[in-house]
């Protein structure tokens, strides 16, 4: 009764479902492609974020106490503080823990060179870095397919990127110049030059060994030389990147198709590369001259709070106290190792997948066998979860997806609109929470460290003789605050007294009170007089920058009585070292 239906210019008629099965698969590049833009437009803009007030207190009332925010940041660039404020990087019997570690310090001189010594700049920096990070695991999700044969899909990659743009845990975190940020990055870039191996497997001839190891290495030669640089540089920014080799290693062995002998003919060479410069570095510079300070940096890792008594429960703890990364993308992401770790025959696949598991738990390991969990070295397990769930999430439902959209193409909508409401649903309450570290910053430390400096230099103007040189745990920070020289009375490869003998400090700067073990320290050398309090922070063992001027023993009495303390029993940092003292007894 009727004509043929005409649906458009040059079109010929035909089923309606087929025609709108037709529309649906031209525009859904289109709309992937619209929708991977937002994303990314949207983690740019919590990336900016992360420039907005670095001056500031690390949050007060967070959810995050942890004791980097008073030390770690001058500590670990003291040598280029030092350098610039000194005109020399190392001072002797003092701790200086850029001889073992000195990628961090050596990235932040150059800056400094440019920007001279800052608090600011340094903040950036580590920004910076995380930013590098966000487009390296772009990067490393988004081929993951294409380097195991199959295409890309760069959204769930841009989803993993805004997670992690997002997150306050991260947020805090690198505003702060400490080193997990650059070990991060370091091992980011490890697995992307791995996993962009081209290695093929071999005649198993002996003879033809060498041949083709050294085919492999010319083929190969950009993964050789960036891996050779790569692992040793993660080493030298911090210690415990030893337990994050074996993810790379195994992206090597998945891209040589599993055969352990085309392995061995690009690990081989990668590794003598690697342990060349690790040990150039070591034997033309450390043992000469810093070995010493080397050692004493490295006793820590003889220290570990895990026995046969307590093994379950600090198990248990390691784990809990991951909830610092989220309340809900922590959860999800145990889910997600759990879901990944349950498909180990099927791991082959999932190359990326394996090497974010040996991540996670070589440094939970770690983190375990130290039982000093401080939040911010879950900074370091963070990336690597969040990276796991997106992928993991897609991986599981895409399979079941093709089969649903197959038969119902309808689908495709709702689901997508279901999956934006799933993403929506973790980020509200973690953007929520950064606003509000943004809306309500706190320049506390910085304003105590400022007069603490001021006093110093109305002190030294009016009496030129007495040295202006400070003596305290914190006083790396000052220093990177101020420009005021400064040693440390905690930690030194020379017991504090003998120390404090061979500097003379003028000053002593504490926190709240001074403890049993520091006053022995000072007093058959020195009198300490109270002259100023300035309160910083939200640490109730923290929470008071005292400022005592410190005299010859005889040349003056102090003002006021001593304030003593008995010594707080606390666990060694990781990274960190005991005192000369504790490793005598």
């Amino acid at each position: 009764m009727h004509g043929p239906l005409r649906l458009g210019p040059n079109r010929p008629a035909g089923p309606g479902r087929s025609y709108i099965r037709d529309r649906m698969t031209h525009s859904r590049p289109s709309l992937k492609l619209a929708l991977h833009a937002l994303l990314i437009l949207a983690a740019s803009v919590l990336f900016a974020m992360h420039f907005a007030h670095l001056s500031a207190d690390f949050p007060n009332q967070s959810p995050w106490m942890d004791w980097s925010k008073y030390t770690d940041e001058g500590w670990y660039g003291d040598a280029a503080i030092r350098h610039f404020q000194l005109g020399h990087w190392y001072v002797p019997g003092d701790f200086n823990p850029a001889a073992a570690l000195p990628v961090w310090p050596l990235t932040e001189a150059i800056l400094f060179r440019f920007t001279g010594v800052s608090l600011v700049a340094a903040r950036a920096l580590t920004v910076c870095v995380f930013g590098a990070s966000l487009w390296a695991s772009w990067f490393l999700l988004a081929g993951r397919r294409r380097a195991t044969g199959g295409g890309s899909n760069p959204l769930s990659a841009s989803v993993a990127v805004l997670l992690l743009a997002a997150s306050p845990f991260c947020f805090v975190f690198v505003r702060m110049a400490i080193i997990e940020p650059m070990l991060i990055l370091l091992t980011l870039l490890a697995l992307l030059a791995a996993s962009r191996s081209q290695t093929r497997v071999t005649s198993s001839a002996p003879k033809g060994w060498m041949a083709n190891c050294q085919n492999t290495v010319r083929s190969n030669l950009g993964t050789v030389v960036a891996l050779g640089l790569l692992l040793p540089a993660m080493v030298l920014t911090k210690t415990t990147a030893l337990f994050l080799t074996p993810a790379v290693f195994w992206m090597l062995f998945a891209r040589s198709n599993y055969r352990v002998r085309a392995f061995l003919q690009i690990a081989i060479p990668i590794g003598t590369f690697a342990s060349v410069v690790w040990a150039s570095y070591f034997y033309l510079v450390i043992r000469p001259h810093y070995l010493a300070d080397y050692r004493y940096l490295f006793s820590a890792n003889a220290y570990t709070g895990i026995t046969r008594q307590n093994f379950v429960a600090v198990l248990v703890g390691t784990v809990k106290d991951g909830r610092w990364i989220g309340s809900i993308v922590y959860p999800l992401a145990v889910t997600a190792v759990l879901v990944a770790a349950a498909h180990l025959r099927r791991l082959a696949a999932y190359p990326l997948q394996t090497a974010l598991l040996l991540w996670i738990g070589g440094y939970m390991a770690f983190l375990a066998y130290h039982n000093n969990l401080q939040p911010r070295y879950y900074l370091v397990v963070a990336v690597p979860l969040t990276l796991l769930l997106p992928i993991v999430a897609e991986d599981q439902v895409r399979p079941w997806l093709a089969r649903c959209f197959e038969r119902s193409p309808w689908l495709r909508m709702p689901v997508l609109f279901a999956g934006v409401a799933a993403v929506l649903a973790i980020l509200l309450p973690d953007i929520r929470q950064t606003v509000t570290f943004l809306r309500r910053p706190q320049y506390t430390l910085v304003a105590a460290a400022s007069q603490v400096a001021g006093y110093i230099r109305a002190d030294q103007a009016a009496d030129p003789t007495h040295n202006p040189l400070m003596l305290s745990i914190s006083g790396s920070d000052i220093s990177l605050m101020t420009g005021l020289p400064s040693i440390c009375d905690d930690f030194g490869t020379l017991e504090l007294v003998d120390r404090i003998r061979r500097y003379n400090p003028g000053w002593y700067v504490a926190w709240n009170q001074v403890e049993d073990d520091k006053m022995d320290a000072i007093w058959p050398q020195y009198t300490l007089r109270r002259v100023a309090a300035f309160p910083a922070m939200d640490d109730p063992d923290r929470n008071l920058l005292v400022l005592y001027k410190m005299y010859q023993a005889g040349s003056a009495p102090p003002a006021t009585p001593h304030p003593r303390r008995r010594p707080r029993i606390r666990q060694l940092k990781v990274g960190q070292q005991p005192s000369p003292t504790q490793l005598v007894h």
